[in-house]
């Protein structure tokens, strides 16, 4: 029972580390809605900006080339000459629109996730062949929303053209009789009208269906308890080997201890449970911590120091008080310099009565 409740339903929110870990696999959010919304945009202003440039230059290089056609060679080279020339004007006058589209598709994918580089999207894999698992993707919730998302929007945009352009359909009905010269600002200033509209009704469309994309992402991100435990167990490290290193290090640092007490002035002590070893000599702002401890360690403080005639003196309060508030190879704080100079103060004088009397 216990291993069915911690089964593989993924109930839980994904961690940072897993949503990280699919995004370098190449698994991002992903609306193509919004990378539509950029490139419309993207060439709405690029014809906007550019359109009348581009068909100036483009007009230019077309009329010398019928008003001079009778001069122009036919042979192979002259020919292909004359293929590289016109395709590099052509190129010179479309390159920034093209470079506006290019940068708008880098926008469009850039304001949805960082960039990155992974081949983990086009590796082969036999679910992607698999006719069930195509039916599956046929069929799926996914599909279900792109279809009904395509399909109002077909309609939506339909509508929003044909009110566009009702009100217009006697003038355009009247182009038909003018001069075809007029003909172009006219369905210039249709085509972006009809262009701003589209592009403001879809950058609408492209935030909702960002959203839909990005909580389809996420819930697909979830973990179950068994992947939380097994990703904690990975980034923390193996309880048995963090238990072995703990190990290690208390047992250098006990060393290191027991090395240091024999260098001690004196040791305050509680008598069971606290021991803090100082050292202090002339010329030193402060006694210095060099061990402290509790319990069994507390104790071999007492034994070592017992063993190397250091004094031990018994003070619960100062004890308890110097082991929570400093550390090995630290000073001891203000607050405390009165209460242990009066004890160190007292062994220099005891010192000096004993080494009298011998």
């Amino acid at each position: 029972m216990a291993e069915e409740g911690d089964g593989g339903e993924q109930t839980e929110d994904p961690t940072p580390k897993r949503l990280d870990e699919a995004i370098r696999r190449g698994d991002v959010v992903k609306s193509t809605e919004v990378n539509t919304w950029f490139m419309l945009a993207g060439g709405a202003l690029a014809l906007m900006v550019f359109a009348e440039p581009a068909a100036s230059s483009l007009e230019t290089t077309l009329r010398g080339l019928l008003a001079h056609s009778y001069e122009i060679p036919t042979d192979g080279p002259a020919l292909a000459g004359l293929a590289r020339t016109l395709a590099t004007d052509v190129l010179a006058t479309l390159g920034i629109p093209l470079l506006v589209l290019a940068l708008a598709a880098l926008a469009g994918s850039a304001v949805q996730h960082r960039i990155i580089l992974t081949t983990d999207p086009i590796v082969p894999q036999l679910s992607r062949i698999s006719p069930i698992s195509g039916m599956g993707r046929l069929f799926s919730k996914q599909a279900l929303v792109n279809f009904v998302k395509g399909l109002a929007k077909l309609v939506l945009f339909g509508a929003v053209i044909a009110a566009l352009l009702w009100p217009q359909r006697q003038r355009l009905v009247g182009l038909v009789g003018v001069d075809p010269a007029m003909i172009l600002p006219v369905t210039r200033g249709l085509t972006m009208h009809m262009l701003g509209s589209v592009v403001a009704i879809l950058a609408v469309v492209a935030a909702a269906d960002y959203l839909f994309q990005y909580r389809q992402w996420y819930d697909r991100q979830k973990m179950s308890l068994r992947d939380m435990k097994e990703e904690f167990r990975q980034s923390e490290g193996d309880p048995a080997v963090k238990g072995k290193l703990r190990q290690l290090r208390n047992s250098r640092m006990r060393k290191r201890i027991m090395a240091a007490v024999p260098k001690a002035s004196v040791v305050i002590a509680n008598p069971t449970h606290f021991a803090v070893a100082l050292k202090y000599e002339r010329g030193m702002n402060a006694p210095v911590c060099l061990a402290k401890g509790v319990d069994i360690l507390a104790r071999r403080i007492r034994e070592i120091a017992e063993a190397h005639n250091i004094p031990v003196v018994e003070n619960p309060p100062l004890a308890r008080a110097l082991y929570g508030t400093v550390e090995i190879d630290q000073e001891i704080p203000p607050e405390h310099y009165r209460a242990v100079a009066e004890i160190i103060g007292y062994l220099m004088r005891l010192r000096r009565m004993v080494g009298r009397a011998s």
